[in-house]
Order: structure tokens, then C-alpha cells, then sequence
């Protein structure tokens, strides 16, 4: 039996996060980076956007009731831009973050998402304002995320979806999981650590 961890869909409330070119600076910013493991990010996730929108009067979307407990977060164009940390993904992903959906995602954003089984996305821009309106008109919705078909669906809605092929076919087959690989080829690693000379 295989150890790998396929992904084939990812179905949930959703929490939508409008606005262009949103940078891992503001995903979790540096502050929070002084750790030696991913544990306790998710309490940093857009610290400072949120605390700006407190000052304002306002609520930040990954403050408001209706979606507490969302694991499908909608952005707009090239989310994730910035500097390459990691520690973006991860602070996404440990607040509850299972997938994302958007217009477009900066290249190592995508791939640091994609080495953790993070499955990003990408719908036209006149359809990811549909998924918004949708989900903000009817925050209890349930979005699926079918990455093995490449649609995003709430209700009767249903919308094509990209993904570059490697992606799609990491996440459907299971090697994205690195861990999950070593266990199912664990012969082969000690057969080769036996040829070690040292």
C-alpha cells in the first residue's frame, strides 16, 4: 500500500480576499519568522493588515465570523508576490488554508505551496469576481476544488480551472509528498546507503 498522500480535490468553505498583487510580507510578516518551525504562524497570518482594518473600524476577512473555519481562500492577481518565504504557504496552510484559488500566483509562492500539497488554482479574472460575489453573497457555501478535473464548483456554478500540468500531476499521483516517496522506496535507500563508504 502506498504512503502517498494524493489530492485529487479539496471541498470547504471558502473566505475570499480581494485585492491585487498581495505579498508574503503581508501574508505573515517578518516579525513572525523568528521561529525554528512553522508551528504557531497561523497567529500571524496578515497581522498587520488586520490591525490596520481594526484601527479603521473595519473588519479584515480572515477576521469576520461568516469565515472562521473557510479552507479555501479566493485572491485576485499575482498573490503571493515578494520575498520567497516559505513561511507564507505554511502560515496560510496552519490557520486552515487547503486550497487556494486566484487569478494568478507569483512562480515561488506556487511552488512552495506545491512542495507542501497546497493545490493553487487559477480561473479568469470575470470568473474568480463570480467565485467572490458568489461566496460573499453566500458565505455557508461549500467550494470544491477538483484538481484531477480542473474545475472550481459551488452549487450549480462550475468553472474551468488551470494548473501547469507538473503541478496537476504532483498533486494527483502523490509526488508531491517527499516524505511519503522515501517510505514507499525505503529499499532503495538502504540498498544505496549500504554502498556508502562511509
Amino acid at each position: 500500500m502506498s504512503s502517498l498522500s494524493r489530492i485529487l480535490r479539496v471541498s470547504g468553505r471558502s473566505i475570499v480576499l480581494p485585492g491585487p498583487d498581495i505579498d508574503t510580507d503581508r501574508i505573515i510578516p517578518a516579525r513572525f519568522l523568528r521561529t525554528v518551525t512553522f508551528d504557531g504562524l497561523d497567529r500571524g497570518v496578515f497581522a498587520d493588515d488586520r490591525d490596520a482594518r481594526r484601527l479603521g473600524g473595519r473588519r479584515h476577512p480572515f477576521d469576520r465570523p461568516e469565515f472562521q473555519g473557510a479552507e479555501i481562500l479566493v485572491v485576485n492577481k499575482n498573490f503571493g508576490c515578494g520575498s520567497s518565504r516559505e513561511h507564507a504557504p505554511q502560515a496560510l496552510s496552519r490557520w486552515g488554508i487547503r486550497a487556494i484559488v486566484g487569478e494568478s500566483f507569483a512562480e515561488i509562492f506556487f511552488s512552495n505551496a506545491l512542495m507542501m500539497g497546497l493545490p493553487c488554482v487559477s480561473l479568469s479574472q470575470a470568473h474568480v469576481q463570480e467565485l467572490m460575489e458568489t461566496i460573499e453573497s453566500a458565505p455557508a457555501s461549500v467550494v470544491t476544488v477538483d484538481v484531477e478535473n480542473e474545475r472550481v464548483v459551488t452549487g450549480p456554478r462550475s468553472w474551468p480551472s488551470v494548473m501547469p500540468p507538473h503541478a496537476k500531476g504532483a498533486l494527483t499521483s502523490g509526488h508531491w509528498d517527499g516524505a511519503g516517496l522515501l517510505i514507499d522506496n525505503y529499499d532503495e535507500v538502504e540498498a544505496f546507503a549500504s554502498r556508502l563508504p562511509y
